[in-house]
């Protein structure tokens, strides 16, 4: 079996957050995940959906494989690199917070 790989890296939200999406779409027919993701109301939706045209795209490029017979066969999200902020605070203090990032991988397999 072929299999297709893409990823999304520095994705600027916390990975709690689009794990929840790609939890759902999970073992998929990469078109029925398309049509679920357009009408999720989370903003995790739109990177994501963008990310498995992406794949469908190369998989159609590169391999020749029709749009329709592709399956996501893994899907996951892991921890990007925290940007490091300071927020004042009282008494002169300065307060850390962490904008913390995804990357997301996609694994695409031709049914």
């Amino acid at each position: 079996m072929i299999q297709i790989k893409a990823q999304l890296n520095g994705l600027r939200m916390a990975p709690r957050k689009v794990r929840l999406l790609v939890n759902l779409i999970k073992r998929k027919n990469v078109q029925t995940a398309m049509d679920q993701l357009a009408f999720m109301a989370k903003r995790a939706s739109t990177p994501l959906s963008k990310l498995l045209a992406s794949a469908a795209a190369n998989a159609q490029n590169k391999h020749k494989i029709d749009r329709d017979a592709l399956i996501i066969k893994d899907m996951w999200v892991d921890e990007g690199v925290k940007l490091k902020r300071y927020r004042p605070k009282g008494f002169g203090r300065a307060n850390p917070i962490e904008k913390k990032t995804s990357r997301v991988n996609v694994i695409l397999e031709a049914v």
